[in-house]
């Protein structure tokens, strides 16, 4: 995947969201099967999350 830049995106495994949240990865695929998070699809079926969005929600999280 490529930005407008022509950088890669950075996409983490749901895995390591669930390391940055400190929830186990299926809360994380629940997540994003309710839309509460974005993700995307590999060719091979699994979610895979954009650094980027991630670190913002998890700023957010932080916050409250």
């Amino acid at each position: 995947m490529s930005t407008r830049d022509g950088e890669v995106d950075s996409l983490l495994t749901p895995a390591e969201v669930a390391a940055l949240f400190r929830v186990d990865p299926k809360t994380v695929t629940r997540w994003a099967k309710a839309g509460k998070i974005s993700s995307i699809r590999t060719l091979g079926g699994h979610r895979r999350f954009r650094r980027e969005e991630i670190m913002t929600l998890l700023r957010e999280h932080s916050g409250d």
